[in-house]
């Protein structure tokens, strides 16, 4: 189906044209590049710190259980913080101009327990090609207890979804280990991305890698007790998963994200970057401190239509997508706070729960 889909309306075409070109006038008359530069290396840099020290602490020295609780939770965050600040530019080519240094800090996927080829494929090219596309963009298709895809078939229990999805958001970093494993597997029978022996070596290495950082050291090496270790595991990846999996989700699971199908042959109503405006929306823009944690996401138009360019320059650049949009008569979506575009998701979760 990926291979039909076409965005196909000329008439939308100068939009792009005349975004791009004012946006690479800015960066011209800046005269800065639109890699994050010394500004990503530095945040990349401390947010390893903030998960291999603590984690080397919990380790080797003995806490009482309330701080080695305290200590779970931080590395949740500074997990979620690798994801969304490091990881993400990274594995878009956005986090420098040197491609050895977008491979090194693109890799620190596999301390959050993912894998780069699955996630590029699933993320970089089906995500960000045809967003909000019921068939093809799995982060809306994919899912069981979950309608977030207004075109998937209605179960009795999606009903009451807008109340049990926070906790299946906090099972998202656990579900990589499954995940990972199923797309492997499809992609390798099915016509589509082919999963090479080579790229299953590297699956089985960053699972290993993962499971001995937060599992297998601390059993060995720790004196805190096997159970309170599980359980600190559990408390890692549900904060980690949670902040994440709502991050995403506020940008195209909420009120005035559209979810259009194609025609019979395959062509949508918009061209690709007019698609990207009515299926995507902003949150909290003028919060620097959340912006910077996460890592611009709650910037998600200016992402979609320039994922090359690092989320550093994303509030810059988006009072010129903003004033183009308005130009050019199209719609921009953005929530003045998080709280509010939480309020959306709900909303819409519960609207699709019983639609």
């Amino acid at each position: 189906m990926n291979q039909t889909i076409r965005f196909s309306n000329p008439q939308q075409f100068t939009f792009y044209q005349s975004l791009k070109q004012r946006v690479q006038t800015y960066f011209s008359e800046s005269g800065k590049s639109s890699n994050g530069g010394w500004r990503m290396i530095g945040k990349g840099i401390f947010w390893i710190l903030a998960y291999l020290i603590p984690l080397a602490l919990l380790i080797g020295v003995a806490m009482p259980w309330w701080l080695s609780i305290i200590a779970f939770v931080w590395l949740g965050i500074a997990l979620a913080g690798i994801g969304m600040g490091v990881m993400h530019d990274a594995c878009h080519n956005a986090f420098s101009d040197k491609g050895w240094v977008n491979t090194l800090f693109g890799s620190s996927i596999y301390m959050i327990g993912g894998n780069k080829f699955s996630w590029k494929m699933q993320h970089n090219v089906f995500h960000h090609t045809f967003t909000n596309i019921h068939g093809i963009d799995e982060d809306i298709s994919g899912m069981t207890l979950l309608r977030f895809d207004r075109h998937l078939p209605l179960k009795k229990v999606h009903r009451y979804q807008h109340w049990y999805a926070p906790l299946l958001y906090a099972m998202m970093t656990l579900s990589f280990y499954v995940k990972d494993v199923r797309q492997a597997i499809q992609w390798s029978v099915d016509k589509g991305p082919r999963f090479l022996w080579s790229q299953m070596v590297i699956l089985v290495t960053g699972k290993a890698v993962y499971f001995g950082l937060l599992l297998v050291l601390p059993l060995v090496f720790s004196t805190m007790p096997w159970w309170f270790i599980l359980i600190g595991f559990l408390v890692i990846n549900m904060v980690a998963g949670f902040i994440m999996a709502i991050v995403f989700q506020l940008a195209h699971v909420v009120e005035g994200a559209d979810q259009p199908l194609p025609n019979q042959e395959g062509h949508m109503d918009n061209s690709w970057a007019v698609h990207q405006l009515q299926t995507t929306a902003n949150f909290s823009p003028k919060n620097r401190i959340l912006t910077w944690y996460l890592g611009g996401l709650n910037y998600q138009i200016e992402h979609h239509l320039f994922p090359n360019i690092s989320h550093i320059h994303y509030p810059a650049i988006a009072r010129i997508v903003r004033e183009t949009a308005a130009e050019f008569g199209h719609t921009y979506n953005a929530f003045p706070s998080m709280a509010m575009a939480v309020n959306s998701h709900l909303c819409t979760l519960r609207d699709f729960g019983r639609a």
